[in-house]
């Protein structure tokens, strides 16, 4: 009588549709169990990834962040370099003379009349200024002394002259 029972609740349909549903269940669980093990080593592996990656580009920020810290400075002690080679005597006169050749190529690009004119001017300041360092013009200027003031611009026109000479050339 023990098997009858249990005969009659294996023959009963309720037991069956039970017992599948109950197998199905147990199926869905150890699947799902497998699949979340599976999520949670491929979340730590993706984790480790993004921690090497953050590490990664964190240690690339700092080197650009240094690199760009010391293209900084150079940029700034060019600057100074720049600013201190510009003060330096016989700058400002070498940055006029760029000043005035550039000047005078528009000029000959813009004026027609402007370079024969030109040109006769240059002549008259270079025989003004040959005449006078031979002949009787630096002779009288060391018998006369003049003012120091004097003597800058002197230096200074004959500074012009000869650079303007140096262009024409």
């Amino acid at each position: 009588m023990d098997m009858n029972w249990l005969t009659t609740i294996i023959d009963n349909p309720f037991a069956k549709g039970l017992a599948i549903g109950l197998f199905f269940c147990l199926f869905i669980m150890i699947r799902g169990y497998l699949r979340r093990r599976e999520l949670r080593r491929e979340v730590t592996k993706l984790r480790t990834h993004l921690h090497t990656k953050l590490e990664i580009d964190s240690e690339e920020n700092e080197r650009r962040k240094q690199k760009y810290e010391i293209l900084k400075q150079e940029r700034d002690n060019l600057r100074i370099t720049v600013q201190s080679l510009n003060q330096k005597p016989g700058r400002k006169e070498i940055r006029q003379y760029y000043l005035y050749q550039t000047a005078l190529d528009m000029m000959f690009e813009k004026a027609p009349g402007f370079a024969p004119a030109w040109q006769i001017t240059l002549k008259e300041a270079e025989s003004l200024f040959e005449k006078s360092e031979r002949g009787v013009v630096p002779l009288l200027k060391r018998l006369m002394p003049t003012s120091p003031d004097k003597q800058i611009e002197q230096y200074e026109k004959i500074s012009r002259v000869s650079l303007e000479d140096g262009i024409a050339r």
